[in-house]
């Protein structure tokens, strides 16, 4: 499980009696919850829950029903409340394809933090410390549509870690990945992202790197496990 557990009290994600339905059928039916600062969470649940739901709402990629949504410590209602989210916190896709539009590597890796306001030389190097990092040094300028399924996912990873964010979404981060790359993930969550929610169904490797589990279930979420009660 992760470790160096911070104590935190301000929220950095707080939702309030969410409801969200698609074609009128019931996904999330007054949800409650918030994510503190410092914490290391995962989110489990069965398929169609509304795991990737919940993330596409922080974001401000689905708008909810109903229900409050505050991030950072400002309620956020309209489409311009969420750039500064989406600049603050990291959303890594389930489906990297759906992450990934530069031609090449080497672009899509530096198009968040160039977008952010760093230099050239300042993403140059950025780019290069993630790729070595993750172990993709070779990708960097081979074109996205030759990468296979792994590839991309360890690029997809890459473009959100590039952001340097405060808050990490990650859904479903280790699908797809070989062992060794598994352990440079859970080698950077553990010591170099201090906050993060994790969307997966490989319970092993949520315990880990996170501190608690979560579970998605008719509409509401429950504490699952706390693994910070223990010892």
């Amino acid at each position: 499980m992760a470790k160096n557990l911070k104590k935190s009290f301000l929220p950095l994600i707080k939702l309030e009696e969410i409801f969200f339905s698609y074609n009128e059928r019931p996904i999330l039916k007054g949800l409650n919850w918030e994510l503190l600062e410092g914490e290391k969470v995962g989110l489990i649940g069965p398929n169609g829950s509304g795991k990737t739901t919940l993330l596409y709402i922080i974001m401000g990629l689905l708008k909810p029903q109903k229900g409050k949504i505050e991030i950072l410590g400002k309620l956020r209602e309209r489409e311009k409340d969420f750039i500064e989210v989406r600049q603050k916190i990291g959303l890594l896709f389930q489906d990297s394809d759906s992450q990934l539009f530069c031609p090449t590597v080497k672009e899509d890796i530096a198009f968040g933090p160039l977008n952010l306001g760093k230099s050239r030389k300042e993403v140059l190097v950025l780019v290069e410390k993630t790729c070595e990092f993750l172990g993709i040094k070779h990708l960097i300028d081979r074109p996205i549509y030759k990468l296979s399924g792994g590839e991309k996912r360890l690029v997809a990873l890459a473009t959100v870690m590039a952001m340097e964010p405060i808050c990490y979404l990650l859904d479903e981060p280790s699908n797809g990945l070989d062992e060794e790359t598994k352990k440079r993930v859970i080698e950077f969550l553990k010591n170099q992202a201090s906050t993060y929610l994790i969307v997966s169904h490989d319970k092993e490797f949520l315990k880990e790197v996170v501190n608690k589990i979560y579970f998605l279930k008719d509409g509401q979420i429950f504490l699952y496990q706390d693994f910070s009660q223990q010892g």
